[in-house]
């Protein structure tokens, strides 16, 4: 005797995907950035990725905090810290991160200590993980 059961329906069936245009600004940003790295290094020799890499920080951040409702956290004074604002406040503070990250890893100032490639790594973790988030999951 079979057993039938519910049929679960599959994951992104019928959901569309919401994508802000900022972001996709970002995302494209970033890709011609590297398209533009790799030109420079094979075609004219020119080793750009330490500048590539500052700026992809600095896209990240400025992506992160354009994503973000400002005038939601505006109102933290009159609805005090709800689930919502705090993810706003977390997303503006992770973006001012990456942004002092950018600016910190261009080649001329370019500090390279232990705690700070630490920091450039979780950002980029967590802008990943927006992405996919974002990209895929958001429907």
């Amino acid at each position: 005797m079979k057993k039938e059961g519910k049929k679960e329906p599959p994951l992104f069936d019928g959901r569309r995907v919401k994508v802000s245009q900022h972001f996709v600004i970002a995302l494209s940003l970033v890709s011609i950035l590297g398209f533009i790295a790799i030109i420079s290094q094979t075609i004219f020799e020119k080793v750009i990725t330490s500048y590539v890499e500052s700026f992809w920080m600095a896209i990240i951040g400025i992506g992160l905090i354009i994503e973000v409702r400002i005038k939601q956290l505006v109102n933290i004074r009159r609805e005090g810290l709800t689930k919502n604002n705090f993810t706003h406040l977390i997303t503006i503070i992770i973006g001012a991160l990456a942004i002092i990250a950018g600016i910190f890893s261009f080649p001329p100032i370019a500090v390279t200590t232990a705690a700070f490639q630490a920091i450039k790594g979780i950002i980029s973790i967590i802008a990943i993980i927006v992405i996919i988030i974002q990209t895929w999951i958001i429907g």
